[in-house]
C-alpha cells in the first residue's frame, strides 16, 4: 500500500462540484492499494500515520503527531500511486489492485485510522476529483508498506 501524506492547514475535495470532504489542519492522504496488499498493510500504515512526528511543537520541532495537534485527515483515493513510468512515455496502471479489493483496502484504511483516533473525511472512491489544499511548510512525505 503506498501513501502520500502531506501536512495542511486546511483542504477539501469536491464531485462534480459538490464539496464531498474538508478539513482544517491536519494530513492529506493520497492512499493506493497494489496487488498483494492486506488489511495488514492499510493497518500498519495507519497506525505509523496516527503516531508519526510530522507537526511542530512549540519550539518549532516536528515532535507531535496529528494526534498530538488534534488534527484531522482527508483520505483520497489515487490509484495513480502505483504507476509504473519507467517504460515509454505512458505510464502503467497494472500494480493497482483491482478496484472491489481497492475500495476494500481504501474502506477499512479510513476505519482504521479512525479507529486509532483520528478523525477522516474521504473523496468518492473511483470519482473524478478535485482536491485543493494548502501544503504547510511544504511538507510531504511518501510512504509504502512494502519498505519496513
Amino acid at each position: 500500500m503506498r501513501a502520500l501524506l502531506q501536512r495542511v492547514t486546511e483542504a477539501a475535495v469536491s464531485v462534480e462540484g459538490e464539496e464531498v470532504g474538508a478539513i482544517g489542519a491536519g494530513l492529506v492522504i493520497l492512499l493506493c492499494a497494489e496487488h498483494g496488499d492486506t488489511e495488514a498493510d492499510a493497518r500498519y500504515i495507519a497506525g505509523k500515520i496516527a503516531r508519526m512526528r510530522l507537526f511542530a511543537d512549540d519550539a518549532g520541532k516536528t515532535n507531535l503527531s496529528v494526534l498530538d495537534v488534534k488534527g484531522a485527515a482527508l483520505v483520497v483515493s489515487q490509484f495513480t500511486l502505483a504507476a509504473d513510468w519507467r517504460k515509454g512515455n505512458r505510464p502503467g496502471f497494472s500494480r493497482a489492485a483491482a478496484p472491489e479489493a481497492a475500495k476494500a483496502l481504501y474502506e477499512g484504511f479510513c476505519v482504521l485510522l479512525e479507529g486509532e483516533g483520528v478523525p477522516v473525511r474521504t473523496g468518492r472512491f473511483a470519482a473524478s476529483m478535485k482536491v485543493s489544499l494548502v501544503n504547510d511548510g511544504p511538507f510531504t512525505i511518501w510512504m509504502d508498506s512494502r519498505e519496513r
